[in-house]
């Protein structure tokens, strides 16, 4: 499966860029970007530009990899969570933000995202199916890019993806569609009651393949702590896939809440 591992970008085009200025700007290069966008014949002339558009850039980084998001005009915290199926108290928290009433325009934010690159065959529903990220979010994601269509997607286009999140917690590793074995690390971030994170893996006959097990985020509430553990397995799949779950415990009663379902498979 191409989930692109690196650092991009989502930039929105503004009056007077080119792509050899928004490749400066960003560390990429004109191809790279003409690549992922599928800025080609017949889509559009490959140096042809337009403000409004928006490109997804890569860039070159170290680990962890990350989608970064060019804050544009008129944009609103909450118009950018909704564009990722995401919480703007989520989006507040893990960019450390002091309000989430005042963003600048050019400004970085990390946002819940990963990027896969279309195969041939390659189809929305296709996609949707095999993430379990409905058709709805990733029309949302995409919102605005040249070469994205409901009807029509190019083989080689970077077609963004929104990580499964609640209000209180998003995972970032492993991305949805990843193929797992015993000792998987699962790593996020949460804002929970006592800084304790559960996780447990179950396969599609919803047998628990990991039971329950605990991590403490690095920070507590009203903090988005970042948490990371390692869950083995206790018995062996009975099906090729099935999610890991992460969630927390209500105080009140002990139920599950904020639940965080990550489609993977087995090896």
């Amino acid at each position: 499966m191409p989930v692109v591992r690196e650092t991009h970008v989502i930039y929105t085009i503004q009056p007077g860029d080119t792509l050899f200025s928004i490749a400066a700007r960003f560390g990429s290069t004109v191809s790279g970007i003409q690549r992922a966008n599928q800025l080609i014949p017949p889509i559009t002339d490959s140096n042809l530009i337009y403000p409004g558009w928006t490109l997804v850039i890569p860039v070159p980084a170290e680990r962890p990899f990350r989608t970064i998001y060019i804050v544009k005009p008129q944009d609103a915290l909450y118009r950018i969570a909704q564009q990722f199926s995401t919480h703007i108290d989520l989006l507040t928290g893990v960019n450390r933000l002091q309000n989430q009433n005042l963003i600048f325009i050019g400004q970085p934010l990390w946002v819940p995202a990963f990027v896969y690159e279309i195969e041939v065959g390659d189809t929305l529903t296709s996609i949707s199916r095999r993430f379990q990220i409905p058709v709805a979010n990733l029309i949302a994601a995409n919102d605005g890019r040249p070469g994205f269509s409901l009807d029509l997607i190019y083989v080689g286009f970077r077609l963004l993806l929104p990580l499964p999140s609640s209000q209180n917690i998003v995972t970032i590793r492993p991305l949805p569609g990843d193929i797992i074995q015993s000792g998987v690390r699962i790593e996020g971030f949460a804002r929970v009651f006592e800084a304790n994170v559960l996780m447990q893996i179950r396969d599609d006959n919803n047998v628990i393949i990991s039971n329950e097990r605990f991590t403490t985020a690095l920070d507590g509430p009203p903090a988005y702590g970042y948490f990371s553990g390692t869950v083995p397995f206790d018995q062996p799949p009975t099906t090729r896939g099935g999610e890991i779950w992460v969630y927390s415990h209500s105080a009140v009663d002990g139920s599950i809440i904020d639940l965080v379902q990550l489609r993977i498979y087995f090896m």
